[in-house]
């Protein structure tokens, strides 16, 4: 199945196990919330698309993150694979995202790692933030670098 975007829904999981229908059988709401990347196509076509995926890109690029590498892509992400939970001031967690929406982003390894302990960002972009977070292997230990209305 080809989704809107691009993505290749039969390649994942999510769509292998039924937990999304892809955006035919969802009427582009794959997780019960309508993708804003779907509706960004249907109302600027392709075209704007990409432009507006290069300039999130070039956003994050942008920010000057030290050990952070050049991001050249960003792709269709599942909230629940980005959510993470980050640790407050207070000693609290918050999730700053929703496990039902879909989010453009990508995983970066960081430039400064020593082989012991390997660290990569993650990065996910809705219409209105742009959010950098620092995590270990499977996602341990995140910290929230950035998070920023656009």
């Amino acid at each position: 199945m080809k989704s809107i975007c691009g993505a290749d829904c039969g390649s994942c999981d999510l769509f292998k196990n039924a937990a999304c229908k892809g955006c035919e059988g969802s009427g582009c709401c794959p997780f019960g919330k309508k993708c804003f990347i779907s509706e960004y196509i249907k109302n600027g076509g392709m075209e704007s698309y990409n432009a507006f995926k290069k300039q999130l890109i070039n956003e994050f690029n942008e920010l000057h993150i030290d050990g952070m590498p050049e991001i050249t892509e960003l792709y269709p992400l599942n909230g629940a694979f980005v959510n993470m939970a980050y640790p407050m001031p207070s000693g609290s967690k918050l999730k700053l995202l929703d496990d039902n929406d879909i989010y453009l982003g990508t995983q970066a390894e960081c430039l400064y790692n020593d082989g012991s302990a390997a660290r990569c960002f993650g990065l996910a972009a809705g219409m209105g933030f742009l959010l950098v977070c620092e995590y270990g292997e499977n996602g341990s230990d995140p910290q929230l670098i950035e998070y920023r209305r656009r």
